[in-house]
């Protein structure tokens, strides 16, 4: 169920103050980034790096034009990173394989310098669009997205989006993960793997000869066509030159059957990609594989979480412990005629759907 939040006129003066002291820019085009932007040595993850956004929005753009906010106040800044799309409506600079979103910082600012310069960012974006839509947002960043929007004078709905599952394994080793899996996904493993007799290799730097292989498995999958193959593979190449690519690749009798794609970044190993040929589902490879990935990222990169990424399969949870619920925010500008309009269709179509559920 959607949470719903209106905005708190007693504040908005208070806020406007506040907001007067931070500078807000509106960047359109990559180009006039600042190159040293989003420095990944203070960035803990890839997601919140400069080269991710701009892959994205160079392989799968969701929108017409870049918008990014850029709030600076003293040493501390923010970004929230946007794309402009038909009709006055700016939605998250992601994609399909954006395992999280949320507004990115910089120079270490606490949490009410946070809300200062998100504040001046939402009254900034009153002038640009009537409605923001982002998503995937973890639940305390959307709280705190909407805090700041709603003090700004914008409606806004939350509501659950993608779940994302993940697994704590700091200080363990290999045999300590496997022995806490269930007893069934440990049985089918070992059986399958003794049947199968795969060749399991797990490469660390690009290789073309591999990528091919993860391509050719990836069209005979069951996999929909999802987004942008182009994006992973300048995503393999990038990490594959830092030697943070981890793609693994099993074959039978010589043919590649199953391929995995992650990357290992500041202690967490991420599962972007998984896909075997279709033609192979008695062998379990995807089963066989998975193990192998994990026990490379584990007992050899020494990773303190894996993160399975966005999708609620049931499978997730053999692999994983923790689930927690990605959600969309949504946000209307209350200085716009079709803000308020949208804001009151979105509000009327929320209490019928809570009328038919009483």
């Amino acid at each position: 169920m959607a949470a719903l939040a209106l905005p708190a006129r007693e504040r908005a003066h208070a806020d406007r103050r506040s907001a007067a002291s931070v500078k807000v820019e509106l960047i359109r085009n990559f180009a006039d980034v600042p190159a040293d932007a989003l420095d990944p040595a203070e960035q803990e993850t890839l997601l919140d790096r400069l080269d991710w956004f701009r892959r994205t929005w160079e392989h799968c753009p969701p929108g017409r034009a870049p918008l990014i906010a850029h709030a600076t106040a003293g040493t501390a800044s923010a970004y929230l990173m946007l794309a402009l799309t038909e009709h006055g409506r700016a939605v998250a600079l992601a994609s399909w394989y954006t395992l999280a979103y949320r507004p990115i910082f910089t120079g270490n600012p606490d949490a009410k310098t946070q809300a200062r310069l998100l504040t001046a960012i939402a009254h900034v974006l009153r002038r640009e669009a009537r409605r923001v839509v982002l998503d995937p947002v973890p639940s305390d960043v959307a709280a705190q997205l909407v805090n700041a929007f709603v003090s700004a004078f914008w409606f806004s709905m939350r509501t659950p989006h993608v779940a994302n599952w993940t697994v704590d394994v700091t200080g363990q080793s290999f045999t300590q993960y496997w022995a806490e899996r269930p007893g069934q996904l440990r049985s089918t493993a070992k059986r399958k793997a003794a049947k199968a007799g795969l060749a399991l290799t797990v490469h660390t730097n690009f290789d073309e000869a591999a990528w091919n292989d993860y391509e050719s498995i990836y069209a005979e999958s069951w996999k929909p066509d999802e987004g942008s193959l182009a994006f992973l593979r300048a995503t393999a190449l990038a990490k594959g030159a830092s030697g943070r690519l981890r793609l693994g690749i099993a074959h039978k009798d010589g043919r590649a059957i199953a391929a995995q794609l992650w990357t290992v970044d500041e202690g967490v190993a991420y599962i972007h990609k998984l896909a075997h040929r279709i033609d192979v589902d008695a062998l379990s490879p995807g089963t066989i594989l998975t193990k192998a990935m994990f026990e490379h990222v584990i007992d050899r990169d020494q990773v303190t979480v894996v993160d399975f990424g966005t999708g609620d399969d049931r499978y997730k949870a053999d692999w994983m412990t923790d689930r927690h619920m990605l959600e969309r925010v949504e946000l209307y500008n209350l200085a716009s005629v079709r803000g308020v309009g949208g804001a009151a269709r979105a509000l009327a179509a929320q209490l019928v759907a809570r009328l038919r559920t009483l």
